[in-house]
């Protein structure tokens, strides 16, 4: 039987006294959350192992689908999601979200010469990530065009790079990553749609580790390690 194995989530005096913090990420959204040699990477890691050592806790990480992160804290075994979900009233109906660990925006990410702004999208072949509020923006455009839905955000951006969709919409900080990772294709960053806040999620009702992870996170925020940790990956502070 594996080590962890839980029929349902855990609270956080069960985490306290495990002595360890489960914390799941899709690990495809470079520089917030990605694989590095066969290791958890990213901002977003870097700062759940920063919590973790605030709540005394060991941080062990789990790799998990963006689309079903939110709905799978019992079968996946983890305690807390932190994978740059967007705060939204959809999403806070399954899951309670920890007050904002970083704030953004959405953005249109194309080729020299390809669609820049939300009326330019008419007619064109345009990527999203299953699962994201993009997808659903684009979904509701009201006219004719051909949505690309693929597994993960990295992967709407390389066909972006690679010519096979006119557009993605993407986060603003993913976007400005993907100017230094396809510095060849002639990427251009577009109008940004709408901002959004993102915060990590536990299981509905899960109110003790929900409050546990605001405290850690006032913390980090004040003690400068959240700064250091946001200018290693961004050369920016992303708080809100």
């Amino acid at each position: 039987m594996p080590l962890f194995s839980f029929a349902q989530a855990r609270t956080l005096t069960e985490i306290r006294a495990s002595g360890v913090l489960r914390l799941a990420t899709s690990a495809d959204y470079e520089p917030f959350n990605f694989m590095q040699d066969g290791q958890f990477a990213g901002f977003e890691v870097e700062l759940g192992n920063l919590l973790a050592k605030q709540m005394n806790l060991k941080a062990v990480w789990v790799k998990h689908p963006f689309d079903t992160l939110l709905n799978d804290f019992k079968t996946g075994g983890y305690d807390v999601v932190i994978a740059a979900h967007a705060i939204t009233s959809t999403r806070a109906k399954i899951v309670d979200f920890t007050n904002p660990h970083s704030c953004g925006g959405n953005v249109l990410l194309a080729r020299s010469g390809g669609p820049l702004t939300s009326k330019g999208l008419e007619g064109r072949r345009i990527g999203a990530e299953a699962g994201s509020i993009n997808l659903g923006f684009l979904q509701k455009l009201p006219f004719q065009k051909q949505i690309e839905v693929y597994r993960t955000s990295d992967l709407a951006i390389r066909s972006v790079a690679l010519g096979e969709v006119d557009a993605v919409l993407v986060d603003r900080l993913g976007a400005v990553k993907a100017l230094e990772t396809y510095s060849k294709a002639g990427l251009t960053i577009g109008e940004t749609l709408w901002s959004t806040s993102s915060g990590m999620a536990v299981e509905k009702g899960n109110a003790g580790l929900r409050s546990a992870l605001n405290v850690a996170l006032g913390k980090v925020l004040k003690d400068g390690s959240y700064a250091a940790t946001s200018q290693k990956f961004f050369k920016t502070d992303i708080r809100c």
